[in-house]
């Protein structure tokens, strides 16, 4: 489905609205992005056996459609959530649209993290989604578990796993770790990283 819309792109986009030429393979990597952001998002709607309506309502309120493109994403949504076979590759793509462990592929695992919880409960074969997700995005075991922390699905009362620090971290290493995340995560350097606002 990338390749197709990729390559689609190479014909259909070459202005923008006023007229002023568009760089081909930036479009090319933002078509992929969305596609991808659709497959694994359906995809982790269809990683428990059954797509409810919250998922679908989690999905539309973290990525905003416009209404022109409903249809379009729908399509593609319905093609994806068939099954969850196939999402590595789309994983991959995104992947290598941006540095290992960006704030984009983070706040995208977390978009997914939010679709798994939308039903209520997040069991063991959308952790294991999920988890392989965030291999293929280059986060380890305990970037992963702290992401999981993060969004109140394991020890959510323990800072030290939301801040991705051992419990035995001194006070400094702990004022380090929360400057660094505050940094990464600011919605500034998430839209200057190439995530859309």
């Amino acid at each position: 489905m990338i390749g197709t819309a990729a390559g689609h792109a190479d014909y259909k986009i070459t202005s923008n609205s006023e007229g002023m030429p568009i760089d081909k393979e930036a479009s090319k990597q933002k078509i992929a992005f969305t596609i991808g952001v659709i497959v694994l998002s359906a995809k982790m709607a269809k990683a428990d056996g059954v797509v409810t309506r919250d998922v679908i309502t989690a999905f539309r309120k973290i990525f905003h459609i416009p209404e022109n493109e409903i249809k379009n994403v729908g399509r593609v949504w319905d093609l994806a959530r068939r099954d969850v076979a196939g999402f590595e590759v789309y994983a991959r793509q995104i992947e290598k649209l941006f540095n290992p462990q960006s704030p984009v592929l983070e706040e995208l695992l977390g978009s997914l993290i939010y679709i798994a919880q939308a039903d209520g409960v997040v069991n063991s074969e959308e952790i294991d989604y999920l988890g392989r997700v965030a291999q293929i995005f280059g986060f380890d075991e305990s970037q992963f578990k702290r992401l999981l922390a993060t969004y109140n699905i394991s020890r959510a009362d323990d800072p030290y796993s939301v801040l991705g620090v051992d419990p035995s971290a001194s006070d400094e290493e702990v004022k380090h770790a929360y400057r660094r995340l505050t940094l990464e995560n600011h919605p500034d350097k998430l839209v200057a990283s190439g995530m859309p606002e």
